[in-house]
């Protein structure tokens, strides 16, 4: 909680209104598609940027994808990983499986170290990684690993 805390404190001291760009700089693109649950922490299949979303869930990644280990058990939550919820297509109704999601920049670091690095952790979808992750990581060396892996997978270093 108290890596959530220092992250989510410096996002919000960011505080800008804008509309929500991906790491390469363009429009942010949708974490969740059809055929899996809802993702972003508003539901709406973005990793936007939000005010009270304490855990800056901006990192999108395939969580259902057990590269690096379960992404749940490695980063100690309970196991949502495996779990359904509702569609990313709201208007067909019903549950799917979660994917795609946007995970916290707490627990995306967490992750990297737990998994053995970034090598050893499965894709994440670039175009729908927000770039206030980058902005927070780059603030404090304790995220480096963080900020190096979102870079080399997404072809920024």
């Amino acid at each position: 909680l108290a890596h959530a805390l220092s992250l989510t404190a410096f996002n919000l001291a960011l505080g800008q209104e804008e509309e929500a760009k991906n790491v390469f700089g363009r429009p942010l693109e949708h974490c969740s598609s059809s055929g899996m649950a809802l993702s972003g922490f508003t539901r709406t299949g973005y990793c936007v940027n939000q005010l009270d979303d304490i855990g800056s869930h901006h990192i999108c990644m395939n969580v259902s994808s057990t590269t690096g280990g379960n992404f749940c058990e490695v980063t100690q939550q309970s196991n949502w990983c495996s779990s359904r919820m509702p569609c990313h297509d709201v208007d067909l109704g019903g549950l799917c499986p979660v994917q795609s999601w946007c995970v916290c920049q707490w627990a995306f670091d967490s992750y990297i170290k737990n998994a053995g690095g970034c090598e050893h952790i499965q894709n994440i979808k670039c175009e729908a990684v927000n770039r206030q992750a980058l902005i927070a990581y780059r603030k404090s060396e304790k995220y480096k690993d963080a900020l190096e892996c979102i870079e080399r997978k997404c072809g920024l270093m």
